[in-house]
This record gives C-alpha cells, sequence and structure tokens, in this order.
C-alpha cells in the first residue's frame, strides 16, 4: 500500500494538482483525468445521447481531460456488441459532437482506441460477461496463438495470419484519422488489460514461433509497428499516449523491468505519455495487491527510469493522495475512473479539500456563483 507524505500548510505547494500540464500543443487545465471507462451502450460502434452525458457532464466537472472509452478500431476489435467504435466513417460526427462540447468546457478531448483480441465477442458485464456465441449475437475471436483466457471467457481464438496483423494495424490507422476528424487532441492506444496488444506482449498469451513471438524482440514488435504506424498519421503537435499493462503479476508473464526497457523504445518510436497499467491478461488476479494507490509506486518508478511523462490509475480516491502523487513528481496526471461515476465534481470537491483559492472557479460559470453563496 502506498502511503502519504504530508507537507502540512504549505498552500503553494498543496496547489499542484491544480497546476497546468503541457504536453506538445495541448495544455490541461490541471492534472486531473478521466480515465477510458467502457460503458456498453453504443449501436454498432455508434456514440449516442448516454455518451453525450456520461462524458459530458465529468467535462462539466472541471477536469483537465476528459477520455472517451477503449472504442474499437473494428468490429470484431469490440469487446461486446454494445461498444464504442471508430472503423466507420459515419462515427465521426457522433464524436465531433461530443468533443466539441468538451473542449467548450475547457477540458482536452482525448479518446483510447483498441482492438480486443480473444476478449472479444462478450456480453455486457450486466447480462453475464461471458463470450456471447455466433448465433447470439458474438463472432469469431483471434488472437496471437489459439489460447483461451479461460474463466466466462472460453472460446478459443483463431491464430492471427500475418495478413490479420497487417489488417488490425492498418484498422488502427484509419481509427487515428478519423479520432482527429472527430476533435480529439489526444490519443491513447489501448495495449494493456490483456486486450490484442496487451496478448502480443505477454508470454503468457504469446506462444507464437515466427516473429511476432519468442523473444522479447518479437512479443513487443506488434506494438512497437502499431505505434510507429499511428505516429505516423497523428499529428506531431498532438499527444500520442499509451496504456501499457506493465505487469501481469503473474510468475512467466511481463514484468517490470522489461516494460521499462519497452517503453524507453515507445518513447523513441513518439509516444509522449505513458498511461501505467497492469494485469488482466489471464482471469487470475489473485496476487494483485490491491490497495489505495498501489500502483503509484511502480508509476514513480517508470516515469523515472524510463524518462516519459506518466499517468497513475487505480485506486486513487483521496484529493490529499493525488496531490502528493503529483507534488512529489511520482506521476504527472492522476486518471480516475470509478471515483468519477461516484462524484462527478470530484475537481471542485478536491479543490476545497486542499484549500485552493477560488475553488468554485473549477466549476462553469453557470455553477461556480451558486456554489459560492
Amino acid at each position: 500500500m502506498w502511503t502519504l507524505s504530508l507537507h502540512e500548510s504549505d498552500t503553494e505547494i498543496m496547489a499542484s494538482l491544480f497546476q497546468e500540464f503541457r504536453l506538445k500543443d495541448v495544455m490541461l487545465k490541471n492534472r486531473i483525468g478521466v480515465a477510458p471507462m467502457c460503458q456498453y451502450s453504443s449501436d454498432n460502434g455508434f456514440p449516442n445521447e448516454w455518451h453525450f452525458v456520461h462524458l459530458g457532464s465529468r467535462a462539466v466537472g472541471g477536469t483537465g481531460l476528459v477520455m472517451v472509452e477503449a472504442t474499437a478500431v473494428s468490429p470484431e476489435g469490440r469487446i461486446s456488441p454494445g461498444d464504442s467504435g471508430i472503423y466507420l466513417d459515419d462515427h465521426v460526427e457522433p464524436f465531433a459532437r461530443i468533443s466539441r462540447f468538451m473542449k467548450q468546457q475547457g477540458a482536452v478531448p482525448g479518446i483510447q482506441i483498441a482492438h480486443a483480441g480473444r476478449k472479444a465477442s462478450a456480453n455486457k458485464p450486466w447480462e453475464g460477461d461471458n463470450h456471447l456465441d455466433t448465433g447470439a449475437g458474438g463472432w469469431e475471436t483471434f488472437a496471437p496463438s489459439p489460447i483461451a483466457f479461460g474463466g466466462n471467457l472460453p472460446k478459443v481464438p483463431r491464430e492471427m495470419s500475418l495478413n490479420d496483423i497487417a489488417q488490425v494495424q492498418a484498422a488502427f490507422v484509419a481509427a487515428a484519422k478519423r479520432s482527429l476528424a472527430a476533435g480529439f487532441e489526444w490519443l491513447e492506444l489501448h495495449f494493456a488489460h490483456g486486450y490484442l496488444a496487451h496478448e502480443f506482449y505477454s508470454p503468457l498469451s504469446n506462444q507464437r514461433t515466427d516473429k511476432y513471438g519468442g523473444s522479447f524482440e518479437n512479443r513487443i514488435r506488434f506494438l512497437m509497428e502499431t505505434l510507429i504506424a499511428v505516429r505516423k498519421v497523428w499529428p506531431e503537435r498532438l499527444p500520442l499516449t499509451a496504456r501499457l499493462s506493465v505487469t501481469d503479476w503473474i510468475q512467466g508473464g511481463v514484468t517490470v523491468e522489461e516494460s521499462i526497457e519497452l517503453v524507453r523504445r515507445m518513447k523513441d518510436a513518439g509516444l509522449d505519455l505513458l498511461d501505467v497499467s497492469h494485469g488482466f491478461v489471464t482471469p487470475d488476479i489473485s496476487q494483485i495487491p490491491w490497495g489505495p494507490g498501489f500502483m503509484i509506486p511502480i508509476v514513480s518508478q517508470i516515469r523515472r527510469e524510463a524518462g516519459l511523462p506518466t499517468a497513475a490509475g487505480w485506486m486513487i480516491t483521496d484529493p490529499q493522495q493525488a496531490e502528493t502523487a503529483v507534488r512529489d513528481q511520482h506521476t504527472d496526471l492522476v486518471l480516475l475512473a470509478r471515483e468519477m461515476l461516484r462524484d462527478p465534481y470530484w475537481p471542485y470537491h478536491a479543490a476545497k479539500a486542499l484549500g485552493v483559492e477560488n475553488a468554485a472557479g473549477v466549476l462553469p460559470i453557470q455553477y461556480a456563483g451558486a456554489v459560492k453563496r
């Protein structure tokens, strides 16, 4: 468990969470972001009124960055039939409406693009979270190797051919172009949580014998090629980031040490920030050391040793906890998920808790006057 080191009554330092953060040509008004959170509420990938209100209300709440949920680069890359997608040109305008509103509220609009690999073709969590058969709305899944995820996702995926790999990488590139057309200014590649890119990276899911499997060099090839291809079409003036599972927590899986080497290479290839995450390449989560801010020490190590800006998440709930992580340079940003569901106005309440002068200024002018009274 990560513990706090408080600097009491230091008002200047205590404002670290609300300092601006510049990455490339993008300026965040504070160090607080909304992490991507799947809503399982789309039809054929299209965002709708639910997404407009869900994402827009978090922008109204005062965060510097709001990221759209894991958004599939192809229909078969969706986790569930209800997943967000950006694999059609017609997806652009509904997303553009959302990104425009977020900008109007002073939040930078971001999007995470993803492919679910062997964890695709699943039911919505509240409808069972299990693999769907093809006759029940599901589809064939594919992955680096024909190894099932297990648990309630027992489908054995088809092993990807070299042509399959090339097609998925082309889909990431096309999704990046559509994301730019939709007005997003922050792009995140989903290389975590047991989805396709992580499946290539982890020896637990990748048993290939060709150039995409076996050695560390081969297992990172899909990630590096995808990053390089997307960097070519994503403007240099805008941040290109990635969420990476830096440890599998399981012997024989991904380790923090090799992830640091991967991040160094990703930085050289044009990555601007790492959203540090972990695990979920197998159903076994028994080794995860759950606790408040448990990922912050690892985030700090990666930031220091790889020399790249970072974002930290996972069980960060307390304003002082977040303030200390930023102030003591363990991370550059904090990304909140469940806490933002509990409290869309977390930035305002954090500002009050940290003694920020004019905390109400975090809110839109329509709200700020009322809360001062």
